[in-house]
């Protein structure tokens, strides 16, 4: 019998119980391997591509904007042949962000903001197929949140919304000359405003990295949609992992790690270590305040569970057989909870103020 401290919020939380090797259940056990990508892409078509490229480039989270033609028959066509209207290109702007820091929902809800939704091949002054609007999705699991969004705006309007929801079939960038054009020429044509962008969430001043109201938590809908089916069960369901099986348990790249579910700062690179139980071992979090601690008696076990601030995603448990030299403490956490977010991506992702922790 042993006595577990966990610092958590400025607290200490005591509890009693019998300490146990961290093992997966026979339901665990049959869960598969699975990673979230850092950064995901959506593709929207609304008219003239500089003012919808300016647009997403401005909205928090969103990491690359790049105008093009999408969904056409021509292979690598020229901005004077899409004009045409006889390549079957729209020109599409292609958005790659962080899902942690913005989710796919909200970039859905700024497209319908800048667009005409019930015009057909027209946005603006601009005229032909290659203005018509849509949603582009490479990962079919994009498009149950993209069909919910768009069938809000079809509720609140009378008409037919005109907008394509389809799968990508191409895309091709656009010319040098129509990248980042309003930025290059502020005075420019621009048949959009961009007052929706201040309907965004507003980080209050001077908020970093560990602020918690930069990390919403997403709809379960969107959650199924991005997480890896293990990554759901470990975080939604309270699973585990298979010992050895997340390559996470053996890494030791510089940077930090976040809640898999909203991007939260949880754990960093100097404070991770080899426990050999099979799972990612931390001496301490980020912070205390992150991580919620609770009692777990499941499986006949007395074991302490540690959930994420934000999230409320289930980690791992805590246990006090660490490193006496780090604290004495054991983070045994599993990988699928987790996203790393490496030293060289920090600054890039929003994370720079960290970057003293990635050792």
């Amino acid at each position: 019998m042993s006595l577990i401290h966990v610092l958590l919020a400025g607290s200490v939380l005591l509890l009693t119980g019998a300490m146990a090797a961290e093992a997966a259940s026979a339901d665990d056990a049959s869960l598969g391997q699975g990673r979230t990508p850092v950064l995901r892409e959506i593709y929207f078509a609304g008219g003239c591509f500089w003012g919808v490229q300016e647009h997403f480039s401005r909205i928090p989270g969103v990491a690359e904007t790049q105008a093009g033609y999408a969904n056409g028959t021509a292979r690598h066509p020229s901005y004077r042949e899409v004009c045409t209207g006889k390549t079957g290109h729209a020109e599409t702007v292609r958005v790659t962000y962080n899902p942690a820091l913005v989710s796919l929902e909200t970039l859905a809800v700024q497209f319908f903001k800048i667009i005409d939704p019930l015009s057909v091949n027209r946005q603006g002054n601009d005229t032909g197929t290659q203005h018509r609007t849509g949603m582009y999705y490479a990962d079919p699991a994009d498009r149950p949140v993209l069909a919910r969004v768009m069938a809000g705006v079809q509720a609140n309007v009378k008409g037919h919304v005109a907008v394509e929801l389809e799968a990508l079939t191409s895309f091709y960038p656009a010319e040098d000359e129509h990248q980042d054009y309003l930025k290059k020429h502020p005075g420019g044509y621009c048949h959009i405003a961009f007052e929706s962008l201040e309907d965004l969430p507003k980080a209050p001043a001077g908020a970093g990295p560990m602020d918690p109201s930069r990390y919403a938590r997403p709809s379960d809908e969107e959650l199924r949609a991005r997480l890896s089916s293990e990554a759901w069960a470990v975080t939604q369901q309270a699973g585990t992992e298979r010992p050895f099986s997340h390559p996470y348990w053996k890494s030791r790249g510089r940077g930090i790690y976040v809640d898999v579910t909203t991007g939260e700062p949880l754990f960093a690179s100097q404070d991770k270590f080899d426990s050999g139980c099979g799972w990612p071992a931390f001496a301490r979090p980020i912070a205390p305040e992150v991580l919620k601690a609770s009692a777990d008696l499941s499986h006949g076990m007395v074991r302490t569970e540690i959930r994420s601030r934000a999230g409320d995603s289930h980690l791992g448990h805590v246990f006090d057989d660490g490193p006496k030299e780090l604290g004495g403490l054991r983070y045994c956490i599993n990988g699928a909870a987790l996203r790393f977010v490496p030293l060289e991506d920090m600054d890039r992702e929003g994370y720079g103020a960290l970057k003293h922790l990635a050792k």
